[in-house]
């Protein structure tokens, strides 16, 4: 059975709490110093478990996955059964996905993202499978209907071949909203100490010139449900910001931020207080809220008019050492020291 993979990044709605289990298969062919097959699985954004062809064993990446033993003391075991066979038909499809395309060598990626979502206010379930090759998309499931949605005309041997097998797919859908939520449920519920506290961002006003953007930037806030904006008074600036990406930090938190495209270079400073950065968190009770004051904001630039005169002194030593080294030079040739 063939496989293939798409690495994509999701970001959770901060508006709901919705939790979720995700798995980011990945195959490689000829990249040097990297495994030939990885897979990283992940609850609400932390990871959970890995494995590659290196090791090929799957590793629990949090001590509370160990608990999951006490039901099924045979689980780590079969999980890297089901890892090894996963990375054997990668290993396969990367072979045919580049005959598909016509290629015969060179490096060439095959990826896979499958999960599912579950609102635990709501109970809505949502389940994914994706799949991709070079970083495009190749094909994508579609539980709705239950068949299989092929952006590339290469895809379509594919497309047919699993819309004709009905069992397989019956399968899937089963295994995505029945089999894959009850699994996240367990998880959250063995690191419910970690995956449902709640920890606060740091907030800082950042700017890289007077004339630069000022960016919001929050980090080290857990869970990853976070709604950021910037305010005039009490009116939500729309179309003068820019949002970024939500992004995970080394130590399991997240990082993410907000820049405001006003120019505010010309402005009073009392003018500059009209102007909020408003930060809402999941769990957390009360909005942070930092007033845009320029004595509060972060930057590296330094004025040029305070930076020239140290130049000057530098550049001055310099020549003064230059023209001592070449006296000294001459003083010396003259004498015949060799």
């Amino acid at each position: 059975m063939e496989v293939f993979i798409l690495l994509l990044v999701f970001c959770p709605l901060a508006s709901s709490v919705i939790h979720s289990l995700k798995y980011f298969d990945t195959g490689s062919s000829h990249v040097p110093n990297f495994p030939e097959f990885v897979i990283v699985g992940m609850v609400d954004g932390l990871q959970i478990v890995h494995y590659d062809s290196n090791t090929r064993r799957a590793v629990p990446k949090q001590d509370w996955m160990d608990q999951v033993t006490t039901g099924d003391p045979q689980y780590w075991e079969m999980e890297t059964g089901n890892m090894m066979r996963y990375q054997q038909g990668f290993k396969t499809n990367i072979e045919t996905v580049k005959q598909r395309f016509n290629q015969t060598g060179g490096v060439h990626i095959v990826q896979r993202m499958s999960g599912c979502d579950w609102d635990d206010e709501t109970g809505d379930i949502n389940g994914y499978e994706q799949h991709g090759y070079d970083g495009e998309d190749f094909i994508v499931l579609d539980l709705k209907t239950e068949t299989w949605v092929a952006p590339t005309p290469q895809a379509l041997i594919t497309k047919l071949r699993w819309d004709q097998d009905k069992a397989r797919l019956a399968y899937l859908k089963n295994y995505y909203t029945h089999e894959c939520v009850d699994w996240l449920k367990k998880y959250l519920q063995y690191g419910s100490n970690s995956l449902q506290r709640t920890v606060p961002p740091s907030v800082s006003l950042l700017q890289r010139s007077p004339s630069s953007p000022v960016t919001c930037h929050a980090t080290g806030f857990y869970p990853d449900r976070i709604v950021m904006l910037w305010r005039r008074e009490e009116e939500e600036v729309h179309e003068e910001v820019v949002h970024g990406e939500l992004l995970p930090n080394h130590d399991g938190t997240f990082q993410r931020s907000i820049q405001l495209l006003v120019d505010l270079s010309s402005m009073k400073s009392e003018e500059w207080q009209k102007y909020h950065c408003v930060v809402q968190l999941s769990g957390m009770k009360d909005d942070i809220i930092i007033k845009l004051d320029p004595s509060q904001i972060k930057t590296n630039w330094k004025d040029p008019a305070t930076i020239m005169p140290i130049i000057i002194r530098v550049f001055v030593a310099v020549i003064v050492i230059a023209a001592i080294g070449v006296a000294w030079y001459k003083k010396n040739r003259c004498g015949g020291i060799i």
